[in-house]
């Protein structure tokens, strides 16, 4: 094993983990009993807002009319190609079903879609439109019936204008200005004469995550999400100029945010580590400040001698993104299989799923991705089993439940058989 690094980060994702979680649990206990109260003052506190938490139809096409026809049509141009992919994904995963496994016993399978979804939208340091058309989108063509969704509100405005368009558009059924730990309670406690969310998907920051990490088992969620991840995969044939511009275009989400190149060129390697620090202190001052701290302290540069040892490290750090820049992107593409989402080729980039591209951008992260993939139709979608028998069924499956019962030591269960099996004529 050559595997070499040119950069090691001093911290993990899981850094925070710790203070975040004693923060978030105190919250949660008090917004349980604090309610409707409680978001308001925390809103208040720390989102400067005093103004309605429920959005009004008023107020949304208000909204609808003051966004710029541009605006609308780039939203569209998202949510079509959003729709689009949701819808495919639909028609090819999973049917309602029955079979009959044996003479007069029949099982199968029923496709229903949870009935409440909470949408979160972060809207702190900058309006994740996309987020509203991921998550809004996804949920409506699974058909769920009843979608909310939250956003952080601005001081005397509210929630963040094309956000709330964007999710109105989408399907939202009630859009609320509630950011941060108060809207997950209130989408999770049914809080504001909303129906308890059975679901809870989007993005969010560390607080958000935590929060829906606490109440999962109360209430499912889309998967356990830590800061955003890129990782790139690169040969000498990848340009570094896109290679470092692709690094740096994540890293500016947050002082967190990891951004890891595996390599085999140590060419390559050398001007990606020249040319990030250059490219961040070209940015407007929000985000180079988020991408200094993500680079400084997350930022990896993975020297391998071969193509098998860039599929095996980025197999163990499973990113969230994954784009491959090589010459042979089939071979990798075969072989990859832990990983949020793929970006093959130059042609393609993380800021294209993450708009507007199709594929959904609530994706795992943390290594999540060697066990789940990201959010998709089928997340608001329960597979429910059935069974139907006759009565002469149960002389082969009562008797036959009735003494496995008995190996567990379960009596109690044995007799469900026996009773069946005495009442229809059969002997065990």
């Amino acid at each position: 094993m050559a595997i070499k690094y040119l950069k090691k980060a001093p911290k993990t994702a899981s850094t925070d983990d710790a203070k975040t979680r004693e923060i978030v649990q105190t919250l949660l206990k008090d917004l349980e009993t604090s309610k409707e109260t409680g978001c308001k003052e925390l809103t208040k506190k720390f989102d400067k807002y005093e103004g309605d938490i429920i959005v009004s139809k008023d107020k949304i096409e208000e909204i609808n009319k003051s966004i710029d026809q541009k605006t609308k049509d780039d939203v569209k141009f998202a949510h079509d190609r959003v729709r689009k992919f949701a819808e495919a994904q639909l028609k090819n995963y999973g049917n309602d079903f029955e079979i009959e496994l044996s003479k007069g016993l029949y099982a199968g399978q029923k496709l229903v879609p949870v009935n409440t979804a909470g949408c979160y939208i972060p809207g702190g340091r900058f309006a994740h439109i996309a987020s509203a058309v991921m998550s809004v989108t996804t949920a409506k063509v699974a058909g769920v019936k009843n979608i909310i969704a939250c956003s952080p509100p601005k001081p005397n405005v509210g929630a963040h204008p094309t956000i709330i368009y964007t999710a109105n558009l989408c399907g939202a059924d009630v859009i609320m200005n509630l950011g941060g730990i108060p809207a997950i309670a209130a989408m999770t406690y049914g809080l504001f004469k909303n129906a308890p969310a059975d679901m809870l998907v989007g993005p969010g920051n560390q607080f958000v995550a935590e929060a829906k990490r606490i109440l999962f088992g109360r209430v499912g969620i889309d998967l356990f999400a830590g800061p955003t991840e890129i990782a790139i995969i690169a040969d000498e044939n990848a340009d570094p100029e896109i290679v470092a511009v692709d690094l740096v275009g994540q890293a500016e989400h947050g002082y967190n945010s990891p951004a890891w190149l595996y390599t085999t060129s140590k060419d390559l390697a050398d001007k990606v580590l020249k040319r990030v620090p250059e490219l961040i202190k070209e940015l407007p001052e929000l985000p180079r400040k988020s991408a200094e701290a993500a680079w400084k302290d997350y930022g990896e540069v993975i020297l391998c001698d071969t193509d098998e040892e860039m599929v095996q490290i980025s197999d163990e750090y499973a990113p969230e993104h994954l784009e491959v820049q090589t010459k042979n992107l089939d071979w990798f593409h075969k072989r990859l299989k832990n990983y949020g989402s793929l970006f093959i080729g130059e042609e393609t980039t993380v800021a294209y799923g993450d708009k507007c591209s199709g594929t959904n951008h609530i994706l795992p992260t943390k290594g999540a991705g060697k066990y789940t993939g990201g959010l998709f139709v089928g997340k608001f979608i329960k597979t429910l089993s059935f069974q139907r028998m006759t009565k002469e069924s149960t002389k082969e499956v009562g008797a036959a439940a009735a003494r496995l019962s008995r190996y567990e030591g379960m009596e109690a269960h044995a007799r469900t058989g026996d009773v069946r099996l005495r009442k229809y004529g059969f002997s065990n």
